[in-house]
């Protein structure tokens, strides 16, 4: 199948616009979420097998693979219930805001072939909270799902950096029912101001909120945090440690970068860069993370992984999970099933 798709299929999505192309890949999986019964036999086709592969733990739940989709695919959770018939072992919607916002102007996503990458300045386009959780109350909930869902959460755009944290915990209240974990982006480049969430004084105020709410549920969600890839290491220190301070459950590594490496220095277009130019530098701080933590705190690595080696290079410096999406436009839809396959292998 990969050969078709990068033979035949890429090349036609490639002759309509980045945001275009994505449009028709959702409308695709929303057709293939309706069709139950076919969902089903993808699945177990796709599926490894237990003797090949055991289920990982993490943040106290059961991963059937090691590759999830990475936020920001399926940003309303409108067709994550056909991911696993795509081999996916876990799928993170979002991001999701508070209040419903269109985003950026359009065209505000941009394919780079010849690196592998792809610059987005999407800017959070969602639903909000309140319509995303009225979808997820009619679909599978907690305990009745194939593959683990997380929910990335996001600061609405018109919400003031100092309102920032009563913006997360709206969202937080109404959506971590519906989750099996819970993400806090602070990390995106393209919502202004939102990256100072990263400091510490903001994160302590944002965690410590978060932190305390979700000790007052009934059942409390596991609550990961996604950073950045342009922190320096006294700023990834800070972090950490606020992260331990008030208990998260794990950390998501890496975002989008604003940098831009040689081969992408005569592009003009601002956004986050994501895709193969950000492989190294995201394994570098995912293997720094778990150094520093002793690998004491489970890691989801992101960042440029398109095949085996990338993928076995985030397991390798100390990645607990991974997840894919620039990679998949680039790849094919059953990337994930292949590079699931790939990790099983290397941990025979």
């Amino acid at each position: 199948m990969g050969w078709i798709y990068e033979k035949i299929l890429r090349r036609a999505l490639f002759s309509l616009e980045a945001e275009h192309a994505h449009e028709l890949a959702i409308d695709s999986l929303r057709i293939l979420a309706k069709i139950r019964p076919l969902c089903r036999v993808m699945e177990r086709a796709n599926r490894i097998s237990p003797d090949l592969m055991k289920p990982i733990d993490a943040f106290g739940l059961k991963f059937p693979n090691a590759v999830g989709l990475a936020a920001g695919f399926d940003k309303n959770a409108s067709v994550w219930p056909a991911v696993a018939a795509l081999g996916f072992g876990h799928v993170e919607i979002g991001t999701v805001t508070a209040l419903q916002q269109p985003g950026n102007d359009r065209p505000r996503m941009f394919r780079y072939p010849e690196q592998s990458a792809v610059i987005n300045r999407m800017g959070f386009n969602n639903q909000g909270s309140e319509a995303v959780a009225a979808r997820l109350a009619r679909q599978p909930g907690v305990g009745r799902r194939s593959i683990p869902l997380g929910i990335n959460l996001g600061k609405s755009k018109v919400a003031d950096i100092r309102n920032a944290t009563a913006d997360y915990l709206t969202s937080f209240s109404r959506l971590a029912d519906y989750a099996d974990y819970v993400v806090l982006n602070v990390s995106s480049p393209n919502t202004p101001g939102l990256r100072q969430l990263q400091d510490e004084d903001r994160l302590t105020e944002l965690l410590s909120a978060i932190s305390h709410a979700n000790q007052g549920r009934k059942t409390r969600v596991p609550v990961l945090l996604k950073i950045a890839p342009d922190l320096n290491f006294r700023q990834i220190d800070a972090v950490l440690g606020r992260v331990f301070e008030f208990g998260l459950d794990g950390i998501i590594a890496t975002n989008t970068t604003v940098q831009r490496p040689q081969t992408l220095a005569h592009v003009k277009e601002t956004g986050g860069l994501s895709g193969r130019p950000l492989r190294l530098h995201s394994t570098a701080i995912i293997n720094y993370i778990a150094r520093a933590t002793s690998g004491k705190l489970p890691i989801i690595g992101v960042g440029g992984i398109d095949d085996p080696v990338s993928a076995g290079e985030k397991m390798d410096a100390g990645a607990t999970l991974i997840q894919v999406y620039t990679g998949m436009i680039f790849r094919g839809p059953f990337l994930a099933r292949d590079l699931a396959r790939a990790v099983a292998d290397r941990q025979r």
